[in-house]
């Protein structure tokens, strides 16, 4: 089944409108030898094709003239095997993709010529080909015709099981055969094609989850299109929340960069990658004292506060440790720049004290604005991000105490968020965002570029 549906993705990537050189939304552009590939392993290594033309059977043949002059007739031949020892793939731009079978088809049967019966088997070389093309889109659905289907018949080799065979009965099969061959495979290559047609629209129609945050919901977002070169295929990428709710995201213009000696190129538009962002970064808020215990750079943060601290605020001396909340604020925000990734975030932190009476005593309520360095790699399946702290900006928000000169704190705070917010944010970005499986081809040996508004992914 799962070889059946990556034929299917192929037909149905191939099905094409005019080539389009400039692709949209979250794209992706495939090789004819990847389509090559994919194409024989489900068709020549899995039996897709000899499945269906199991059991094909041929009407009878009758002839005039056979050994001696005798009525020649042929009954009860049906397909014995099937060798497919070849298959090409032909990118047509402005028309569709042309499929090229090559199969040596062995047929039985029985002949009787004049009144002596005997066996027969026949090999026959045939050549199907077939122009396919995909219509009628419609959200995420399209039907496939197939415009043109050939059958070519090559080199036929006839058995006798006595040995006796005469050239009239070479020409009777030979005539028969090419009248009768290609109007039993095309149907057969029809049918696969609309069978995998089915099975590629669920596959395409993917929903992926995100960890426990929600989903991706990959769709085809309008008829595939192709160039002599490649093949491109766009996605709807809606990303869903816990619950149900779209965070959008737009899906402007952009170009792919050229496929060169790769099979895959997946382009990932930094829209998208936000909308997948805010789904994976939702940390509750995270409060602790501010003690060794909780991270290392805790002392020198308490002591570098309470130098600013006024001498006259006597509630906030001898009544314990700090303590610390610190608050994701807005939604984070990727940046794709030639060969660099960053991601903004902000973040409240609340530095206030718990007296053993009365309400908390908020001595600094601080915004930092945050520049993390974004690396990328490509786990299961999976888009992975791992981020390091890159430049801070760090301003008061309030305090109930007076401090606003906070230049000596930043050092402090920066140690604080690498050592608690970092490991948080990095244990989120972990279980990474879940690409589309284009054509079943395996993220292997991947090539990441970063551009200006694009993450590109090469296979």
């Amino acid at each position: 089944m799962t070889m059946l549906k990556l034929f299917g993705i192929v037909i149905f990537c191939s099905l094409l409108s005019p080539s389009q050189e400039v692709l949209s939304g979250l794209s992706c552009a495939v090789s004819p030898a990847a389509m090559q590939n994919v194409l024989s392993d489900a068709i020549l290594h899995n039996g897709l094709l000899q499945q269906h033309l199991q059991g094909l059977v041929l009407p009878n043949i009758m002839g005039d003239r056979g050994l001696l002059n005798s009525p020649t007739s042929i009954t009860g031949l049906h397909l014995v095997k099937v060798w497919l020892p070849k298959l090409s793939v032909v990118l047509l731009p402005g028309i569709g993709v042309q499929l090229t079978i090559g199969a040596k088809l062995e047929l039985s049967g029985n002949c009787l010529v004049g009144l002596l019966s005997d066996l027969i088997d026949i090999l026959v070389d045939v050549d199907i080909t077939a122009n396919i093309k995909c219509t009628n889109f419609e959200s995420g659905s399209v039907q496939v015709v197939i415009e043109d289907c050939l059958c070519i018949l090559g080199t036929i080799k006839i058995k006798l099981l006595s040995g006796l065979l005469s050239l009239s009965v070479n020409d009777i099969v030979l005539n028969k055969l090419t009248a009768t061959l290609p109007a039993l495979l095309c149907p057969v290559v029809d049918i696969v094609v609309n069978l995998v047609n089915i099975q590629l629209l669920g596959t395409l129609n993917a929903v992926i989850p995100v960890g426990t945050a929600g989903t991706i919901h990959y769709q085809l977002a309008s008829l595939p299109f192709a160039s002599g070169s490649f093949l491109g295929l766009d996605l709807d990428g809606a990303v869903k929340q816990l619950g149900g709710s779209i965070i959008p995201h737009d899906s402007s213009p952009s170009t792919l960069p050229p496929l060169l000696d790769k099979l895959l190129v997946l382009g990932l538009r930094q829209s998208f990658l936000n909308a997948a962002l805010s789904l994976l970064i939702q940390l509750p808020p995270q409060t602790f004292p501010c003690t060794p215990e909780a991270f290392p750079g805790a002392s020198p943060l308490q002591e570098a506060i309470m130098t600013l601290v006024p001498a006259g605020c006597s509630s906030c001396r001898g009544t314990g440790p700090l303590s610390i909340k610190i608050t994701l604020s807005g939604k984070p925000l990727i940046l794709l720049e030639e060969n660099k990734a960053t991601v903004e975030l902000s973040a409240m932190i609340q530095m206030f004290i718990k007296p053993l009476d009365g309400p908390s005593l908020t001595v600094l309520l601080l915004k930092a604005d945050l520049g993390l360095n974004a690396g990328v790699s490509i786990v299961g399946g999976r888009l992975v991000l791992g981020v390091s702290l890159g430049g801070i900006s760090i301003s008061v928000e309030s305090s109930d105490v007076g401090i606003s000169n906070i230049s000596s704190l930043k050092p402090h705070c920066r140690t604080l968020l690498v050592e608690t917010l970092l490991p948080l944010l990095n244990g989120a970005l972990s279980v990474g965002i879940p690409l589309p499986n284009v054509l079943g081809i395996p993220f292997l040996k991947v090539d990441i570029q970063i551009l200006v508004g694009l993450l590109v992914i090469l296979v």
